[in-house]
């Protein structure tokens, strides 16, 4: 397990071991590739970040995280793959989030993304992300650049993560 602060100076447990934290988290988080590119949603206070929200009573994490993929991008999932778990404890709550893996097969245009502008695409996602006023604080934290890390190693040989 990895233990940090966020920008906000929360504490953040992030762990790559399977349901370490939670068997039935709150939240998830999902990675999206397209296309060799990276799928990212504009949320309409937040800005670019990778889709994700709260799992509905009754669903199932991987469900959650197919649904707000569509929600948020109006992507369909090829293939998904879980990969970790993370925490930011604030002072009144603690979140906890399942971080999901997919590889996205299409994207359709849709009337509404709910609380999302929609579908970002990019080539690469900056080094210097702190310092980049468009992205969500949900990326300047370590789990982004941690997550990508694991994913390269997953994914070896198969697609190239810049």
């Amino acid at each position: 397990m990895d233990h940090f602060y966020d920008e906000y100076n929360h504490n953040v447990t992030l762990t790559f071991e399977s349901e370490a934290l939670a068997k039935q988290p709150g939240h998830v988080w999902v990675i999206c590739r397209y296309n060799n590119q990276w799928l990212l949603t504009n949320h309409a206070t937040r800005g670019l970040e990778f889709p994700g929200g709260k799992i509905e009573k009754g669903e199932q994490p991987k469900e959650a995280a197919t649904r707000e993929v569509w929600e948020e991008t109006g992507a369909k999932i090829k293939s998904i793959q879980y990969i970790g778990q993370y925490t930011v404890s604030e002072k009144e709550r603690t979140i906890i989030k399942s971080i999901y893996f997919a590889m996205i097969e299409s994207i359709e245009k849709k009337d509404t993304y709910y609380e999302t502008n929609g579908p970002i695409l990019l080539d690469e996602i900056p080094n210097n992300i702190k310092e980049q006023d468009q992205f969500s604080f949900i990326m300047k934290d370590k789990v982004w650049q941690k997550t990508k890390d694991k994913i390269a190693s997953l994914v070896k040989g198969k697609e190239e993560l810049t």
